[in-house]
Parts: structure tokens; C-alpha cells; sequence
């Protein structure tokens, strides 16, 4: 845990008033915290006292916090409501325009807004009179201002307040992925069409004594490839697995985008099949049921070994007709690099394009430093981002092109000739 100012408590202070907020604070930032816990804390509290800040913040923690998605959260709102002394000011700063002197340059971190939100709720967000004195007129060029559903495309779904989360849901219900159709080797009969069909012309002959009337064409057929998708759900893809299988739901009940079927898998620790449960149309009930079948929700990783199992039980039924593969992990993965190169080879080849969208992309001096991007790397058809709408939306075209490679070839360069920076 970081290092912040001491704690200071007053003897006549209101601490159950106090943690009660707290707790008030923590539900509103997306904590389910009842009745039954507020009581445990503050009879936790009383027990161990609160001399010590180290004590008094895990104490919290152990009576708070349940799931490994939460502890961010609780993190930020300890910060900001007990360890900062301008803690709404910084708030302020977060949820308002840049004023003078109030807000940093930085980027706010995970769960950070989602925090401010909690704390400011019932707050006052005018922006505060910085007095006449040298004060400067601000001119604000329009043309160059972007919407709100412009800028929450471009926004990264870890750095979404709860209502940005729930906007970019509706817009991620609203997006399309089209395919277009593969020639299949098989034909049928068509007048327009310009390849001769021999066998029903000779047929026919038969019919008129031998003789032949008219030359029977054909064309080929089309059909559709299936999308198959392998999400991570290990606690380092915890948002950007939900927000990508929202997207996912959307796709599977679009008529007409021109998929055969969609597939759905998840993974973490195993493997896990929710292909039945994206049939639901209620995305929050389809959301739920696959999130109490895959019991590894937020946990560790194991990429090679759920590949494998993969590669072994379900590459055959699902991939025999074509299928585009999108693998959406951030690659780190601790199990041998060699085993998950022979894997994610064995998944190349079985496949007709195989997508990799990991959500490290966004930083601008990635690089292939970890064992497992290095062994994944080599054996996918194109390499992009998938942390925020926007890199989704790119998708249509990686699949509808071919040659599409994302970030790939620059990411083998540095494989391949050793230029990898010092920085991730």
C-alpha cells in the first residue's frame, strides 16, 4: 500500500458517522456493502483500534472487500475520502473542465472516477470563482470540441465512471461487425451463371433422344464463416472482458451481419463454453448466467492450458467451416511459453484468420517483453488493440481485409532484431 499523511482521528470525532459515509460512499462506487458489514466494520474497528493507519485501512478492507474487482475501488475511495486533506478538490478537478490550479496533468487511474462519483454525489459542480484578478479570457475553438459520444469512443473502458460504463454498453449494443461471404466449392444451378454444367446438360440431352437443346451453367455457392471468440476473464482483463462480451451478445442476435453462428468462449483458469447462454436477448441475464457457469471469473491464467483444451475438444466442431478467431487476453501468462506457442500454432492452423485484440496496445511503448506475447505473437494474422469502442469498431476492417496485420509486423521487428525499449 502506498505511503500517505498520518491519520488523525479526534477523541471527540464522530468515527461511526464517519464510516458509515464511508460505507455509503463504497456502495455508490459499485461495493455491495449491506447493513450486516457496516455493523461488522464498526465492531472490527473497535476491536483493533484505529491508532495505526496500516491497521485501520486493512481492517476496512477485510470487512469491505469480497472480490479482487473491488479492492481498486476501495482503494480509491479510502484514499480520497480518509488520506487526502483536498480530496474534493482533486475530485472537482476530475469531474469539471480544467480550472487554474485545481486539476493535474494526469490521467486518472482505475476506479479513480467511479470513486470521485461516489464521494461528490448531491455535490455542487459549478466551477469555483478564481476572482478577478488576473484573470484571462478563455476562447474555446468549437469546431475542434468533440462530442460526448466522440470522446467516450476514444476513452479506455478501465478508466470509465460507472455512468460512462453504462453508456458505452449501449453503444457497444449498437455496433456492427458485417463479414463478407466465401466462395464455396460447391455449385448450384443458375441461368446467369458462367461455369457449365456438364453433367446436367448431358442429362437433359438424355431425355430429348441425345440430342442437345441448351447448355446448362452453373455458379458457385457462398456461405458464411463462423465467429468464434476466446475471452479472458482473469482478473487483469476483469473490464475489458465485460465490456468486450457485451459487444459479443450484440453481435450473436444481429440478423443479418452475415455470421453462420457465434461462438463464445471464456477462459481463466479453464475453459468455458457460453455459446448457449449469448442466445439470450437480454444482455444482463446472458451476462449472468455465463458469469455463474465460468467459476474462474476474475482469477489467475492459464492461456496454454485452456488452448489446449481448446485445440482438443472444440476446435473440430467449430472451426471446420472457415471460422475467424478473435483471442482477446493481454497475453501474461506464468505456464511454459513453448507449450503456448505449440497451442496458439495448432490454433492458426486451424482457423482461417486468427485476431488478436489485447488491451496493452494502448500504451505507446509496448513491446514484446513477456514470454507468452513473445511465443503468441508469431502465430496470429493480426495483432490491434482492444481497450476502448473505438478499437472495436476497427475490427470490420481487419476482418473484411485480409492483408490486415495490425501491429504485428512492428512487433516482429523488434522480436526479430532485438530493438525492444526499456519501457512497456
Amino acid at each position: 500500500m502506498a505511503e500517505y499523511l498520518p491519520l488523525e482521528i479526534p477523541e471527540d470525532g464522530k468515527l461511526v458517522h464517519n464510516i458509515t459515509r464511508f460505507a455509503r460512499a463504497l456502495r455508490a462506487a459499485g461495493v455491495p456493502v449491506g447493513a450486516g458489514r457496516l455493523i461488522g466494520a464498526i465492531h472490527a474497528v473497535q476491536a483493533t483500534g484505529f491508532s495505526d493507519q496500516r491497521d485501520f485501512y486493512w481492517c476496512l478492507h477485510a470487512c469491505f472487500v469480497s472480490k479482487p474487482e473491488q479492492r481498486a475501488t476501495f482503494h480509491q475511495v479510502f484514499r480520497l475520502f480518509w488520506r487526502d486533506p483536498r480530496y474534493l478538490e482533486h475530485m472537482m478537478a476530475m469531474m469539471l473542465p480544467a480550472v487554474r490550479g485545481v486539476q493535474e496533468e494526469r490521467t486518472a487511474k482505475s476506479a479513480e472516477k467511479r470513486a470521485a462519483e461516489a464521494l461528490l454525489d448531491g455535490v455542487s459542480r459549478d466551477v469555483p470563482d478564481v476572482g478577478e484578478e488576473g484573470e484571462s479570457e478563455i476562447e474555446i475553438d468549437a469546431s475542434l470540441t468533440m462530442s460526448a459520444e466522440e470522446r467516450l469512443r476514444s476513452l479506455d473502458f478501465e478508466q470509465m465512471s460507472v455512468a460512462e460504463m453504462a453508456e458505452a454498453k449501449r453503444m457497444l449494443a449498437r455496433l456492427t461487425l458485417p463479414v463478407k461471404p466465401m466462395q464455396s466449392r460447391r455449385t448450384q444451378a443458375d441461368a446467369r451463371g458462367r461455369v457449365l454444367d456438364w453433367r446436367r446438360t448431358m442429362r437433359d440431352a438424355m431425355r430429348q433422344g441425345g440430342e442437345v437443346q441448351a447448355l446448362a451453367v452453373k455458379k458457385r455457392r457462398v456461405r458464411w464463416p463462423n465467429l468464434v471468440v476466446i475471452c479472458d476473464i482473469s482478473g487483469s482483463m476483469s473490464q475489458y472482458s465485460r465490456a468486450v462480451l457485451h459487444f459479443l451478445h450484440a453481435v450473436a442476435n444481429q440478423k443479418g451481419a452475415g455470421w453462420s453462428k457465434v461462438y463464445g468462449f471464456t477462459f481463466g483458469t479453464r475453459l468455458t463454453n457460453i455459446t448457449r447462454h449469448l442466445a439470450t436477448r437480454d444482455v444482463d441475464a446472458a451476462l449472468a448466467a455465463a458469469g455463474s457457469e465460468a467459476q474462474d471469473w476474475e482469477g489467475g491464467t492459464r492461456i496454454g492450458a485452456c488452448l489446449h483444451r481448446f485445440n482438443r475438444d472444440w476446435s473440430r466442431r467449430v472451426l471446420g467451416q472457415g471460422a475467424v478467431v478473435l483471442l482477446i487476453t493481454d497475453g501474461l501468462d506464468r505456464d511454459d511459453a513453448d507449450a503456448l506457442g505449440r497451442e496458439m500454432e495448432r490454433l492458426h492452423l486451424s482457423a482461417r484468420r486468427l485476431i488478436w485484440l489485447n488491451p496493452l496496445l494502448r500504451w505507446g511503448g509496448f513491446a514484446p517483453k513477456a514470454r507468452g506475447i513473445a511465443a503468441m505473437l508469431p502465430h496470429v494474422d493480426s495483432f490491434r488493440a482492444g481497450h476502448n469502442i473505438a478499437s472495436l469498431e476497427a475490427l470490420a476492417l481487419a476482418i473484411s481485409s485480409p492483408d490486415d496485420v495490425g501491429e504485428k509486423a512492428r512487433l516482429m521487428a523488434m522480436l526479430s532484431g532485438g530493438a525492444v525499449p526499456n519501457e512497456l
